[in-house]
């Protein structure tokens, strides 16, 4: 029997995770939900402003807080395996392995809760990560066969330990966002994810740093994948625009 959809509320989940749940807009029933991976040395609660500040329609958000904290940084997380230290450039190299926390991911939060405790298809569920986030949204959609709403990743790849190709390809839709100068998301690392993903987007910044987008013209390729990808059990509004690729 098919479950009937309903919000995901924090107690649904396994207490092992910390996060926010928000509803959709005006109470709207979510038709969608939006899974926000903040990125390395960073913590859930930004990233669940962000959700609310896009104001998707009919989509609830769910920013989690990666489960390792940083040392001597109590309200610093982190998704890897690893704490991998960078000398050349005296940072903590973002790609520590995601072994562990993958598949706690996928059957915990996504499988387990959202569609088989919420009554959510796969297809309505999308991902957004920053960074090493963005490393870990795109592993999900790697690891599992299913075809996602789609994934935005913003100044991260796919993790070193991730297949070069497959065949056939994983049929979720993402996009990459990156600067000018990313020391991430390079031409081999785009190589890469058009070998494993059926349909891929690349959004360049005219400008360095891969931050998160500054401007309206950096974020309308986000906005405008999510149009496409989010579904509506409404339909489109009248007097709304249809955006196109």
């Amino acid at each position: 029997m098919a479950i009937s959809k309903r919000l995901p509320t924090t107690s649904d989940f396994p207490s092992t995770w910390t996060l926010t749940v928000s509803p959709s807009p005006s109470s709207q029933q979510p038709t969608n939900i939006l899974i926000l991976l903040h990125g390395l040395g960073d913590a859930h609660l930004p990233f669940a402003q962000l959700g609310t500040q896009m104001n998707l329609p009919e989509t609830a958000c769910i920013s989690i807080k990666a489960p390792e904290p940083l040392p001597f940084e109590a309200s610093s997380f982190h998704w890897g395996d690893d704490l991998i230290f960078d000398n050349s450039v005296g940072t903590i190299d973002p790609d520590g392995g995601f072994k562990k926390v993958v598949p706690r991911l996928v059957k915990e939060v996504i499988e387990d809760t959202l569609i088989k405790t919420c009554g959510y298809q796969p297809r309505e569920l999308v991902l957004f990560g920053f960074g090493q986030g963005g490393m870990v949204a795109l592993s999900i959609a790697v690891s599992m066969e299913k075809e996602l709403g789609g994934v935005v990743s913003v100044g991260g790849p796919l993790p070193s330990e991730s297949p070069a190709s497959l065949s056939p390809k994983r049929k979720t839709p993402i996009i990459v966002c990156s600067g000018t100068d990313s020391p991430w998301v390079t031409s081999s690392a785009q190589d890469k994810l058009k070998a494993v993903f059926e349909s891929v987007q690349f959004n360049r910044y005219r400008r360095s740093g891969d931050t998160m987008p500054k401007s309206r013209d950096e974020m309308f390729p986000i906005m405008q994948f999510l149009a496409r990808r989010l579904k509506s059990s409404a339909g489109v509004p009248e007097g709304s625009v249809e955006l196109s690729a």
